[in-house]
């Protein structure tokens, strides 16, 4: 969203604009998460320590919570058109259009990224250009690379090694396939019977550890737990979101999107919850943002309104950076992880100027596909293929 690109209202609805809004922090807080990632992947590549994420420890969450809204508003923009305006053909072209030039164009930036470190694994070894450019096709058409083929050229096991994040749009487009045949025409009785399965089979598997991680950040590589887990992470959120559009009845609240941007902030911030035998004291903390805090989040943040011309502003922009920033900002994340790697350097401390200038030219990256690439494109194929305004 993508589960973070779900602002595809219909076109004669109104937007929530403080979804949008939530969308954007969320995504900002992955580009956090992600440089202090590299921090632990630096030294974990180098042997000088446990590689354990010391700062918005459970940044990844916000992929979880990108399903929910994606959920929520597919459901706001689409349940109530099929049969009238929308045909299935008409409604995956929409979300072909939506979603797909930003995943070429962050390809096309993986592709650029990788050249410039030189075609290397994170080991060392030489990758063909051959293999880049089949990975790069293989990203485009958005066939996923299996661990240890020629094509997933960095070597980690990556379903995208040219922009691994696009993990979570690959079941982005799994959830849209399956609501377009099957998720819309549940009754409310029926979507609430596989949300709460889904819940518990979910909650199982983070509390049970079955992942082996101690967390559920697991769908970014093809192996069997992941594939599983990935496929709960999506389908839980997905469905709940869907779910809560159905029954979505606003509640009085003022200051929703900084309360919900304080809190979201909070909850990502959580430092990593020791304890997996048995009992997995992490993965219940995790189950409990997922089916519980942020539900209720999503509640609050499409009950509240923008009150005022700033509010109106701040929510539209990171509305609109959420996804290309999500989508174009790892490519850059891989130049900064091989440059820290090189370094040898393992702390913000030593590295602030850098990764202020890593996160500033993300959001700024972003801003500019979007103007210049993904509104242009997306204007020329609504005309071509949608024949109004998308």
């Amino acid at each position: 969203m993508s589960n973070i690109s779900s602002s595809a209202f219909a076109d004669t609805k109104a937007h929530y604009d403080l979804l949008d809004g939530l969308r954007g922090v969320a995504a900002l807080m992955v580009i956090w998460y992600h440089i202090f990632e590299g921090y632990a992947f630096a030294e974990v590549t180098n042997s000088a320590g446990s590689g354990m994420i010391e700062t918005f420890n459970h940044g990844y969450l916000a992929v979880d919570f990108f399903f929910i809204l994606s959920g929520f508003v597919i459901g706001y923009a689409y349940d109530d058109r099929w049969g009238k305006s929308l045909t299935m053909k008409n409604f995956f072209k929409r979300r072909l259009i939506r979603l797909h030039p930003m995943v070429i164009m962050g390809a096309v930036l993986g592709a650029v990224t990788f050249y410039l470190q030189g075609c290397v694994q994170w080991d060392g070894t030489h990758v063909a250009i051959s293999m880049v450019m089949l990975s790069l096709l293989c990203t485009i058409f958005f066939i996923p690379a299996m661990p240890g083929v020629g094509y997933e050229v960095r070597g980690n096991g990556e379903m995208f090694p040219l922009n691994g994040p696009c993990w979570s749009l690959f079941f982005e487009y799994i959830g849209n396939i399956l609501y377009a045949l099957f998720i819309r025409r549940l009754s409310n009785k029926a979507l609430t019977v596989l949300v709460v399965l889904l819940g518990i089979a979910l909650a199982l598997f983070a509390v049970f550890n079955v992942s082996g991680y101690g967390n559920i950040g697991v769908g970014w590589t093809l192996d069997g737990v992941n594939f599983l887990g990935g496929s709960l992470r999506m389908l839980f959120p997905f469905s709940l979101g869907m779910l809560l559009s159905r029954n979505f009845k606003p509640v009085k609240i003022r200051g929703a999107f900084w309360i919900c941007t304080l809190i979201l902030i909070a909850l990502f911030s959580v430092p990593y919850l020791e304890g997996t035998e048995q009992f997995c004291t992490n993965g219940a903390y995790e189950a409990f943002c997922v089916i519980i805090a942020f539900p209720i989040l999503v509640w609050l943040g499409a009950s509240g309104t923008t009150t005022d011309k700033k509010s109106t502003v701040i929510c539209k922009f990171l509305g609109d950076i959420s996804y290309p920033v999500y989508v174009i900002h790892y490519p850059i994340m891989y130049l900064f992880y091989a440059w820290l790697i090189k370094n040898q350097l393992y702390t913000l401390g030593e590295t602030w100027e850098v990764a202020l200038c890593v996160y500033v030219l993300s959001v700024v990256l972003a801003y500019l596909c979007l103007k210049l690439y993904d509104e242009p494109i997306r204007k020329y194929l609504a005309k071509r293929f949608l024949h109004k305004k998308s």
